[in-house]
């Protein structure tokens, strides 16, 4: 079986775990935290970061979840996530690109920093300007993802798609920290609510960080 080296905020680890449930691909998860995990985890990936994805027993271990995902797409059939022509291809990567990087950049990366890293590891308090800054960037985005959402069924076309999954991921890392303000974001609000009642993104929801709490409207699918 395959295991899924990961741990519960690692919004990558995140969108693998949302691509195995939407494919129905059985694995376990092996917690993982790459500040504390020594040469176990680098072992499997040099670059000592999760998500890994391995099978001990045919010796595969894919590392980048973004690989893990194509990989994912390229050996299992059911459930395509990354189907359409090859202009509809290119968009769903591009927007996979933008969660991955700008979302995870401008969001996800500064809240894991302040409020989990420093909590967790560093015994730092946060600060409370990056905070300020990451809540900001996160209306921004909102915004994008409102308009996507106004002109499409799904995020990337007619389809659910890698899109989808890249975005839910980053934002329920997010929203787990408290870091995002639904105000006037009714279109994303509706979309992430939707995304929140299928059976992948269930096991999310009811696991948590340890020592880190998420706010009460965390776990509901209709908020």
């Amino acid at each position: 079986m395959w295991q899924l080296h990961q741990f519960p905020l690692c919004p990558f680890s995140r969108k693998v775990r949302l691509a195995m449930g939407e494919k129905n691909v059985a694995y376990e998860l092996v917690l993982a935290y790459p500040w504390d995990s020594g040469d176990e985890l680098a072992k499997l990936n040099a670059a000592g970061r999760t998500p890994v994805l391995a099978d001990p027993g045919r010796g595969i271990a894919l590392a980048d979840s973004r690989a893990i995902c194509e990989f994912l797409e390229e050996t299992v059939e059911r459930s395509p996530l990354l189907g359409g022509s090859s202009l509809a291809r290119a968009e769903i990567r591009r927007l996979v690109a933008l969660f991955d990087e700008g979302f995870y950049n401008d969001v996800t990366g500064p809240l894991l920093s302040e409020k989990m890293k420093k909590r967790l590891v560093t015994r730092q308090p946060p600060d409370s300007r990056v905070l300020r800054e990451a809540m900001k960037a996160a209306h921004e985005h909102l915004y994008y993802l409102d308009w996507l959402i106004d002109t499409r069924s799904w995020l990337a076309g007619p389809m659910l798609s890698l899109a989808d999954l890249a975005a839910a991921a980053q934002l329920s890392v997010a929203d787990y920290l408290g870091g995002i303000d639904w105000t006037g974001h009714e279109q994303t609000a509706g979309w992430y609510a939707v995304f929140k009642s299928r059976p992948s993104f269930r096991p999310l929801l009811q696991e948590k960080m340890e020592g880190i709490h998420p706010p009460a409207h965390y776990a509901l699918v209709d908020a």
